[in-house]
């Protein structure tokens, strides 16, 4: 087998017509900035989609996440419960409110917060904790309705962490719906992409407008530049979101080939000592990304390990990348609290990221090109 001269990617932009238009558009009024049609239209089609009653398009997931933690009211010293195994940008808006975070393990049937983990930490900082961050990973659903009822029996609030899933369901129910505030991420590697930006929504209206406020530096109603609060430079773009308003017309065309993309994977690997990334009967994923993890005496004999399947496909031009390192092991977070509860195999985020790797889920990776994947994955046992 020769190697790619064409990079293939972890997850691309997959670029159609419609998003062209809604950003010639934007150009052609003059609609630049922060403000527009496009920003508009793009709000309400994803209130439609999710079934949510109000949205505010960011610059970013990140910022998203950041507001709806300044919502919470965190502030320095109280306590927030965080999913260990996920992108620091779950985490990070914590910190920027100067709260604690704290980091609740994973369970193995979705690869999310383990709500007997999050109960234990609930009882560990009865009457400190402000919020509850739950990320649903690679595009899998945590068992959110379980961690929905374990915060609204400890009458503290759900941020749901949708950056990589949306479209996917738990129980028929849409994910960036379980939260009091719920974020979705149009970053360039997401399902859809508006090249960058993010969004926040909740059934709160009165709290979305909040945020659109602060996310406009907080500029007071007034005819001169007025500031009464502390402001952000957080408002998306009108170009970024005709981007994205086009891509969404294509969302369920793209989780679809996601889907197809894992379900190819996990033919080909059947017979291999090899596990896809799980997700529950009652769930549908968004399929964002296809990962597995390696027999766990293969790894510890050290017959075979993810870092020398990631580099022997780098020599080939492909792109695969470790799991999510958990965050308690972060050199940044070593001094954070960390509730497990394990299991027979040791802590689960621990393991998993010991074990796993995330392989090419591009949509513009062809078939041909992903047998050649599967053939190389194969050759190691």
């Amino acid at each position: 087998m020769k190697r790619f001269e064409k990079r293939v990617y972890l997850a691309s932009p997959y670029i159609h017509e419609e998003e062209r238009e809604y950003v010639r558009e934007a150009f052609d009024t003059n609609w630049m900035s922060t403000v527009g049609k496009n920003i508009n239209e793009l709000e309400t089609c994803v209130c439609q989609y999710l079934g949510c009653g109000a949205a505010a398009a960011l610059s970013s997931g990140t910022a998203a996440l950041h507001l709806a933690i300044k919502l919470v009211g965190v502030q320095e010293g109280d306590v927030v419960l965080c999913s260990d195994m996920t992108f620091a940008a779950t985490v990070n808006p914590v910190c920027y409110e100067r709260g604690t975070p704290v980091f609740i393990d994973a369970e193995r049937e979705t690869w999310n917060m383990d709500p007997q983990a999050l109960e234990a930490a609930f009882k560990k900082y009865r009457g400190k904790t402000k919020a509850v961050v739950a990320a649903n990973l690679y595009g899998t659903p945590a068992k959110l309705d379980e961690i929905a009822d374990l915060c609204e029996r400890y009458k503290v609030p759900l941020i749901e962490d949708a950056a990589e899933s949306l479209s996917a369901t738990y129980k028929g129910k849409q994910t960036g719906t379980y939260g009091t505030y719920n974020v979705i991420s149009f970053n360039g590697n997401k399902i859809i992409t508006g090249t960058s930006g993010g969004m926040l929504v909740s059934d709160d209206a009165k709290a979305i407008d909040k945020v659109k406020f602060w996310s406009n530096q907080a500029r007071d109603f007034a005819p001169w530049y007025q500031h009464s609060e502390l402001g952000y430079n957080y408002r998306m773009s009108n170009l970024n979101a005709g981007v994205a308003r086009g891509q969404m017309l294509h969302l369920d065309e793209h989780r679809a080939g996601k889907k197809k993309i894992y379900e190819r994977y996990k033919a080909a690997f059947e017979n291999l000592p090899v596990e896809m990334n799980p997700y529950p009967a009652c769930s549908e994923p968004n399929f964002w990304l296809s990962c597995f993890t390696i027999d766990k005496q293969l790894v510890e004999s050290g017959k075979v390990t993810p870092e020398e399947i990631r580099l022997k496909l780098e020599e080939y031009n492909i792109e695969s990348r470790p799991i999510w390192k958990p965050m308690h092991m972060q050199p940044f977070y070593a001094g954070c609290d960390y509730v497990t509860v394990g299991d027979k195999n040791g802590d689960v985020g621990e393991d998993i990221f010991t074990r796993g790797l995330c392989l090419p889920s591009d949509l513009n990776m062809s078939e041909e090109v992903q047998e050649v994947v599967c053939r190389i994955v194969g050759e190691w046992f």
